[in-house]
């Protein structure tokens, strides 16, 4: 009754998704599929299109999945059901054209980076994350930390010039590989006081402005040119706009 057709019959029933679930436990698909040819929600639809499946009914199942999309359907919930449909048909190409990029989104950059990668092995790290910046106009930025993780240091920091990168996560990262990628680390400490003179970063303290200086500055010392570094930082933050907050900070330092 709660699928009926009528909807002066239909109503909600708590145990719709139980009977539902039950009766794809017992293979019972093309129950599913029929009882659910209503007008319903997507939680309830979601059923059918996994049922179509089961019964090697794939690009039917992948066609009404599609047709759910709505404003009440989240598009990342229609991608991954559709997705592992592809997947297991041995699709996998056509999965990551269609829908790998956008129904494995993460709760950050990076986590949407580690999920596409580690789900499509085959692919280059830099192909991947290629197709991901493309997905985001405008926030190239934010996907420094992916590129960085995937070795990819010259591509991190060309994303982290074209848009707002957090300055604390540039710091970081021109803490953590002073040692080990000295050009780097530079590179990434002078965008981190780029973006900071800029007034980027949420809830900057001094701390934070000292932290990107002498990150930078270390790193500056490992790759043999901390003269030159120091210079190109004090032009920097000697552009920043009169009582600027990290010319306030480092002014002393750099004799500003």
């Amino acid at each position: 009754m709660a699928l009926h057709p009528d909807r002066n019959v239909r109503g909600h029933f708590h145990g719709t998704p139980a009977c539902l679930s039950a009766l794809y436990r017992a293979e019972r698909y093309a129950e599913i599929a029929d009882i659910l040819q209503v007008d319903t929600i997507w939680p309830y639809k979601r059923w059918a299109v996994r049922a179509l499946a089961a019964m090697g009914r794939k690009a039917e199942a992948i066609r009404y999945a599609e047709s759910c999309r709505g404003p009440w359907t989240p598009d990342g919930d229609v991608d991954l059901v559709c997705e592992e449909i592809l997947l297991s048909a041995g699709m996998v190409e056509e999965a990551y054209e269609r829908y790998g990029l956008t129904a494995n989104r993460g709760a950050t950059y990076l986590a949407t980076f580690r999920a596409v990668a580690r789900k499509y092995p085959h692919k280059a790290p830099r192909d991947i994350l290629a197709d991901l910046v493309g997905t985001t106009p405008g926030d190239e930025g934010k996907w420094f930390a992916a590129a960085k993780e995937a070795g990819l240091y010259d591509e991190a920091l060309a994303l982290a010039g074209r848009t707002p990168c957090d300055p604390r996560t540039l710091a970081r990262a021109a803490r953590d590989l002073a040692e080990v990628q000295p050009a780097f680390a530079v590179g990434a400490g002078l965008l981190a006081l780029h973006w900071l003179v800029l007034g980027y970063g949420y809830e900057i303290t001094g701390a934070d402005v000292w932290a990107a200086y002498s990150s930078t500055m270390e790193a500056a010392e490992r790759s043999g040119n901390p003269t030159e570094i120091r210079e190109r930082i004090k032009r920097l933050v000697g552009g920043e706009r009169a009582g600027g907050f990290v010319a306030r900070i480092l002014g002393r330092e750099l004799g500003l």
